[in-house]
């Protein structure tokens, strides 16, 4: 705490001019201190004006070169990825959509019209959001090509975190290796999809895949923990509809 002394005040005795003495020899320490330390600040300032100079021009460099690579590089290729995308990303809802899902979703993939398909977007605008969604695309379109090699590599690539196609990109991963019948490596791509999220309808879809690919390998006592958390946790899903059965199964194998 601050000790200030009233003005005008002189000391009445001998023990007061001692603690007047040894206040006056303390603050003028203090400052002295202080003006020892700033001349040395001064004096590396000076010493070494330079170098600080060259430090602070780079980091306003880097600064200014980042908000103008966001700014005039990266934005300008984003919509120009957006617009070259367009025509891909029809292709794709016309194939979900559609009946002449493999030749709409090759067009998807490579393009048609004159327009890029999503395998041009990767590689033409890459490092851009576009990019990363053309990832998913052309992964997803693989898989419904059953060119499942390909699919998982896309997918691979392919990162988010939206809510509902996080989960259902690890998702078509499991099931393109379910289609290679790896399906160890299947299990761990649907647990992922399982635990990203925690809604109504991704969860309890790939708990449910989790649990019949763990059944499948003989792992029942896994496969029960994921049917039961069904029952549980997700009983107005379509998987509650129809998991009892499973969890009939998962309990005989598990007590064999």
């Amino acid at each position: 705490m601050a000790t200030y002394s009233k003005r005008g005040h002189k000391p009445k005795n001998k023990v007061e001019k001692e603690q007047v003495i040894e206040t006056d020899s303390t603050t003028a320490e203090v400052f002295n201190t202080l003006d020892e330390g700033a001349s040395k600040t001064e004096a590396f300032v000076e010493k070494n004006q330079k170098y600080i100079l060259v430090v602070i021009g780079l980091a306003a460099v880097v600064v200014l070169g980042t908000l103008g690579y966001k700014e005039f590089i990266a934005k300008p290729k984003q919509i120009a990825a957006m617009n070259d995308m367009f025509q891909a990303q029809k292709y794709f809802d016309q194939a979900v959509a559609g009946t002449e899902k493999d030749s709409l979703y090759n067009l998807a993939l490579n393009g048609g019209e004159g327009k890029f398909g999503m395998l041009d977007i990767i590689d033409e605008y890459g490092g851009t959001e576009s990019a990363n969604l053309a990832s998913y695309y052309a992964g997803t379109a693989y898989l419904r090509l059953k060119d499942y090699k390909k699919a998982v590599e896309h997918l691979e690539n392919f990162s988010s975190d939206d809510e509902i196609l996080a989960p259902i990109a690890k998702g078509n991963i499991g099931d393109a290796f379910v289609q290679l019948d790896q399906k160890e490596e299947a299990l761990g791509y649907y647990e992922q999809a399982a635990e990203m999220r925690n809604n109504e309808y991704t969860t309890p879809m790939y708990l449910f895949k989790s649990g019949a690919v763990a059944l499948d390998l003989g792992k029942a006592d896994k496969a029960l923990s994921y049917f039961k958390r069904i029952k549980d946790e997700f009983s107005n899903s379509t998987e509650a509809t129809k998991v009892d059965v499973f969890i009939g199964k998962a309990q005989v194998l598990a007590n064999n």
